[in-house]
């Protein structure tokens, strides 16, 4: 049985779109739920991290998105943006490492800048259609945030941080996420844009009598254990 997190999540990936226009929704429209829940990354593991995931016993799950997928989310992200007034602009991956935007989103989390460098990555890759993926994009950010532009820049390198990014991966694992956005409470599962309103709603009737929901401390690493089996075999975008 999957073990049940004492705290509700919100996986996210700073690659998908699908995930950009949830996070939009989840800060403007929900904020006591944005403070509320823990923000964890979601991303296509190098094969560097991908070692370190197989030495904890985890698999990523991820297949190849077909032709036709990738054909559709085009249609149906741009779509999606048009009916929540959103601007997007596409970006080119060309040999992509996920690893340098968010393992730099653990430095500024430390930080306590995370929030805001979710925020201006997303900008900077979904409305400003920027390669997050290089190093020189990643360190203007920190300088934009007032952070050390060469610790973000280069977090990828860090095997400290290679080593807290693949616990954080393996318990994509143990909570059975296959996608993005990901809403994780209890044994309760959300997947997608669409069913973000499900998971406010969830929270909303759980939260303390005549108060707002509590806000949550810092993004803890949990230790490793057994994954969940039966995930599903989603690519790394999630729905997106």
């Amino acid at each position: 049985m999957a073990r049940r997190p004492s705290t509700p999540r919100f996986y996210f990936s700073l690659r998908s779109p699908y995930s950009w226009l949830a996070w939009r929704e989840l800060v403007e429209r929900h904020p006591d739920v944005a403070d509320r829940v823990e923000w964890r990354p979601f991303w296509e593991p190098d094969r560097r991290s991908g070692e370190l995931l197989a030495a904890l016993g985890g698999e990523f799950p991820y297949s190849a998105m077909s032709r036709a997928k990738h054909l559709y989310v085009l249609q149906d992200v741009a779509r999606l943006a048009k009916r929540l007034d959103r601007t997007l602009v596409w970006p080119v991956d060309r040999d992509p490492v996920w690893e340098v935007p968010h393992l730099a989103y653990l430095v500024a989390e430390r930080h306590g800048r995370g929030r805001e460098y979710v925020a201006a990555v997303y900008r900077t890759r979904w409305e400003e259609g920027r390669n997050i993926c290089d190093p020189a994009v990643i360190a203007g950010i920190g300088d934009e945030l007032g952070l050390d532009p060469e610790e973000l820049a280069g977090a990828a390198e860090r095997d400290e941080l290679r080593e807290q990014g693949a616990r954080l991966l393996y318990e994509v694992c143990r909570d059975g996420v296959f996608g993005v956005p990901f809403f994780v409470h209890g044994f309760s599962r959300y997947w997608g844009l669409d069913r973000l309103a499900d998971f406010v709603a969830l929270l909303r009737e759980q939260a303390p009598p005549g108060g707002l929901l509590t806000p949550t401390g810092a993004l803890p690493v949990a230790e490793a254990a057994a994954p969940s089996p039966g995930s599903d075999q989603g690519h790394a975008g999630g729905c997106g």
